[in-house]
């Protein structure tokens, strides 16, 4: 007897992309107490990581590229998180940093999404979790070759 499953993958796009939507939903959830978007959570996390000053215009490239977002897109995100108090740009060209406010909901959202991250990976074996990052990097990196040809 033949298994007309023998060659569909184990893991496929499918899976990936429920992965994704679910653990983004309940990402988002803790968003929505902070009030913050996605888009100016993002903002505020490459601010945080980046360790010093980071000029407006690499800021939003580096939003454009990583998420794969167009300009017009990322731009408000930016102002947004200016506007709100989260973020201040000094000196020419424009250098964007976090302010004591921003640095305060930074910690709060990732205090957050560690809570998140134990309640949804804590229990799993650690090599399932290092074999399952090594497999999305490579599938990450096979897509990116491919809309780079």
């Amino acid at each position: 007897m033949t298994d007309i499953n023998a060659d569909v993958p184990t893991l496929t796009g499918q899976d990936i992309g429920q992965a994704e939507r679910a653990t983004r939903a309940v990402l988002d959830a803790l968003l929505a107490e902070t009030e913050t978007s996605f888009l100016q959570w993002v903002t505020v996390n490459v601010l945080a990581g980046a360790g010093s000053p980071v000029e407006r215009e690499r800021l939003v490239a580096q939003l454009t590229t990583g998420l794969r977002i167009d300009e017009p897109t990322a731009l408000p995100a930016v102002d947004e998180v200016i506007t709100r108090g989260l973020v201040v740009g000094t000196g020419e060209p424009v250098r964007l940093e976090l302010t004591p406010a921003g640095q305060a909901r930074y910690r709060t959202i990732r205090q957050g999404i560690d809570q998140i991250a134990q309640r949804l990976y804590g229990d799993l074996p650690p090599e399932d979790l290092a074999t399952a990052h090594r497999i999305l990097a490579i599938v990450a990196e096979r897509a990116n070759a491919e809309l780079g040809a």
